[in-house]
């Protein structure tokens, strides 16, 4: 199992290369050894470190689904008939391609979940035929989103 409470080395150096990275992922390292006055393998070291420690879990493409025509974003709290379901459930929603994020939580809801829709009919479409039909979710809980004010990664 994962260390949750392991202190992980990060110096000024590697800091610094996170930033910069999560600025633009695209950057080459040559150009960030160069910004950091440092030899190209040393960026290549320090982030196979990175990586090896899990500080740095991959990367990722990020699509704006309003381009690719999906203007509906909606939020689930979901309720689970009994606790002990929770495993299965995250399994069978792990199948539905509009959820985009499952996070299980405290307070009211079993689980809280991000889903990506086409329109009003596809958001009521997957409420109804797939989300709702899996085996153990009692209810579920919609809120749309109207705007995407914030969106970021944690800054160092």
């Amino acid at each position: 199992m994962e260390n949750r409470s392991q202190n992980f080395e990060l110096d000024n150096l590697d800091t610094q290369i996170l930033c910069i990275l999560m600025e633009d992922a695209t950057i080459p390292y040559t150009e960030i050894a160069k910004k950091l006055i440092v030899s190209g393998g040393t960026i290549h070291v320090r982030m196979k470190k990175m990586h090896d420690m899990g500080v740095i879990k991959g990367s990722h493409l990020i699509i704006d689904p309003q381009k690719i025509g999906y203007d509906i974003c909606a939020f689930l709290g979901i309720y689970l008939e009994k606790g002990s379901q929770y495993k299965d459930a995250v399994e069978n929603l792990r199948k539905i391609k509009e959820v985009v994020e499952l996070h299980y939580t405290t307070g009211s809801y079993s689980m809280f979940a991000k889903i990506i829709c086409r329109d009003t009919n596809h958001l009521r479409q997957v409420l109804n035929e797939d989300i709702q039909g899996v085996k153990g979710i009692q209810r579920t809980e919609t809120l749309i989103s109207l705007e995407e004010s914030i969106k970021r990664q944690i800054t160092l």
